[in-house]
């Protein structure tokens, strides 16, 4: 497993979206390690430079993973910060592993509780949204992801100030990793119900999303893991997208590290 690892002051952790690596986080890493902070960063198996083996490419063993890295590397006292599929594996590894290395938590643009439309989640997304998702990347990942860059970061609204060079990283980190692990990916960020790992979250956890992510919709997401977390605080970005870590990295930071000295 590829990781990152600057810094000597508190820890900070980060998991990184699908189908991104840790370099999702640039921003987010410089800040902080800057600040005086020691930042982690992996890739995901199947993604980025880590190895791409046709076996565990499940949201179990991605937790396990990350529960091995930081025992590897003897973190403790550790905020971890997840986006998107990323929430999705620090609310798991949290639901799996416990707390002991676990002292605060940030989801953000974050897939629980539950992506899919359920009888427990209603207003969920249909399945045929995700089976498009497959159908895309088995045909022309490479032009799925082109493609997924313009909503992902907001670039198709009006007044958007578009950075084809965004694009361009987002589809380069997307490429990276490995078709299957990626595709298999998918139902772990769409079927995975974090409802449970969301309850037995005790630790302070900032909830940050965008209130035009276009996609993973607040209403489903953010707003209801806020009412299910025990200690969890929501901030709601107006008209931010999906990948405001980048296009609102600034807010982001200020907002991290404000979380972090609390």
């Amino acid at each position: 497993m590829f990781y990152k690892d600057w810094g000597a002051g508190r820890p900070v952790v980060f998991s990184h979206g699908w189908p991104l690596n840790a370099d999702a986080w640039d921003a987010q890493m410089l800040f902080l390690a800057q600040k005086g902070f020691r930042v982690i960063a992996h890739d995901r198996r199947g993604h980025g430079r880590s190895d791409q083996p046709a076996q565990g490419n499940n949201m179990d063993t991605y937790a396990d993973d990350l529960a091995a890295l930081l025992d590897a590397l003897d973190v403790k006292d550790a905020t971890l910060v997840g986006h998107s599929t990323g929430g999705g594996e620090v609310a798991h590894y949290i639901g799996r592993h416990g707390t002991k290395r676990v002292a605060k938590a940030v989801l953000i643009g974050a897939v629980p509780p539950i992506m899919l439309k359920t009888a427990a989640y209603p207003n969920g997304l249909a399945m045929e949204v995700f089976d498009g998702i497959r159908k895309g990347v088995a045909e022309n990942r490479s032009q799925f992801y082109r493609d997924l860059a313009t909503p992902f970061f907001g670039f198709n609204r009006p007044g958007a100030k578009v950075s084809q060079a965004t694009i361009d990283a987002f589809w380069a980190q997307g490429m990276t990793g490995g078709i299957l692990g990626q595709y298999a990916c998918i139902k772990e960020f769409s079927e995975v119900d974090y409802t449970e790992d969301l309850k037995r979250i005790t630790v302070p956890t900032l909830v940050l999303h965008g209130d035009d992510d276009q996609i993973v919709p607040i209403d489903n997401s953010a707003r209801l893991s806020a009412k299910i977390l025990k200690n969890g605080t929501l901030k709601v970005y107006p008209g931010a997208s999906h990948g405001m870590c980048v296009v609102n990295a600034d807010q982001v930071n200020v907002d991290l590290l404000a979380f972090l000295n609390a």
